[in-house]
């Protein structure tokens, strides 16, 4: 089964191209940012800003709702429930991963690396048996001499496309995708270095509040006991809270001097901030969705939910999507079956917005009961197929006879579903 049947079968005869591992070499051990830190997808997982905008977006994806979708000829869809691939999706991947864990494991590897590469057990007929996760370090892409790729995996041979599952993001080659980590390696190093010297700096740094001088006229104390007396008095009598506000008398000419934070320390907060800031932009994501709730407004928590969804979430739900439809379907079955999230969900706006659309969309005419129901995630009613026409949309030359009884009737119903709905 898995691994056991890794042979070049299918592959055509003719040289391969390789392309490269970045992470074969560890970015930032030769110059890869001015910092001059290491950087590797471990170790930027570290910087809690880039940790918390690669799990938002693996998570978000691993929960919506991904089917495997049915074309009526009427133009409906349904679930396609007895298709191999719908299980495989929907309840076990694999031997020991749910769906969830499948798919985070994905993103995961596409928001750190730009690529996720997944073993394709298949059936006799060709169909999806089961879907394994493939560490990024094993795997090499090939270009053969018909220009479609090839994986070696390892150190066995090279095998075709139709045995590995990859999603890439945005390439330069057309065949690798680009790591996220690797083209912003100066943000990420920055980040990365800051956090080192901060911490560096507690475990490191000698830091004083203050110094006691004497003038330079006055004789110096070579006794170090008398010295170390001194500072203990002063500590005892005038650090801590409870000898906050004390009054102190200096003799022979002594003064008490603070010191400040130096420039450096107090721009540490601001720099992290910044590249913090540089690093959502990178995810698209804005920053309150990553927990930076400083200019965080609530009014504005829905459009920025929207925001999220369109600009960071759903270009990696089509990228995934239409991966799957490549690599999962068989060419016979791709203009019957088509696979797909459901982001709907995300995309709903408060109760009361929701509400007021679907009375709307029931007046006109273009929505069901049913219709409501399911976008609500509810079961279907008896009778709740029924869609309602306007009686103002009728021919002009025929009007609406309001003494007709099954007109009347028509009315009625629909005042009463308009109102059941904005009541519910």
């Amino acid at each position: 089964m898995f691994f056991s049947s890794l042979r070049g079968a299918g592959q055509r005869q003719g040289t391969l191209e390789s392309f490269g591992d970045f992470w074969r070499g560890m970015l930032g051990s030769g110059g890869g940012n001015s910092a001059g830190v290491a950087i590797t997808p471990e170790t930027a997982l570290g910087i809690p800003i880039l940790h918390n905008c690669v799990t938002l977006l693996a998570e978000s994806l691993a929960q919506l709702p991904l089917d495997v979708y049915e074309r009526k000829d009427n133009g409906q869809r349904d679930a396609a429930i007895n298709h191999p691939l719908y299980d495989v999706l929907r309840y076990q991947p694999n031997g020991f991963q749910t769906p969830f864990e499948l798919k985070e494991c994905e993103q995961m590897a596409c928001g750190l690396r730009g690529n996720s590469y997944t073993w394709i057990d298949r059936r006799e007929d060709g169909n999806v048996a089961s879907l394994w996760p493939l560490s990024n370090d094993k795997v090499q892409v090939l270009k053969g001499a018909d220009l479609l790729p090839y994986y070696r995996i390892g150190t066995a041979d090279p095998v075709p496309m139709r045995m590995v599952h990859h999603v890439r993001w945005t390439a330069t080659n057309h065949y690798v995708g680009l790591s996220p980590i690797e083209v912003h390696a100066e943000t990420v190093g920055m980040a990365q270095a800051i956090t080192r010297y901060t911490g560096k700096s507690f475990a490191n740094g000698a830091t004083v509040s203050g110094v006691i001088e004497r003038p330079r006229e006055a004789p110096a104390i070579k006794d170090q006991k008398s010295i170390d007396g001194i500072i203990e008095q002063w500590g005892e009598k005038y650090s801590g809270i409870d000898n906050a506000k004390k009054v102190a008398l200096l003799q022979e000419g002594m003064t008490f001097k603070p010191i400040s934070m130096s420039n450096v320390d107090a721009d540490v907060v601001n720099i992290l901030k910044l590249t913090g800031t540089n690093i959502a932009r990178i995810y698209k994501i804005p920053l309150p969705m990553v927990n930076d709730l400083e200019k965080a407004n609530y009014n504005t928590i829905e459009q920025l939910l929207i925001q999220f969804v369109v600009f960071g979430l759903l270009p990696w739900a089509k990228r995934h999507e239409q991966a799957m439809m490549r690599d999962f379907l068989l060419p016979k079955d791709r203009h019957k079956y088509f696979i797909e999230f459901n982001l709907s969900g995300l995309m709903r706006g408060d109760q009361k917005s929701r509400y007021e659309a679907y009375a709307i969309g029931r007046q006109w005419g273009w929505l069901s009961v049913n219709d409501i129901r399911r976008l609500e995630n509810m079961p279907p009613v008896k009778g709740g197929d029924l869609y309602l026409q306007p009686l103002n949309m009728v021919d002009v030359g025929k009007g609406a006879d309001l003494t007709n009884p099954n007109v009347r009737a028509q009315l009625e119903l629909q005042q009463a579903e308009i109102a059941r709905i904005l009541q519910q």
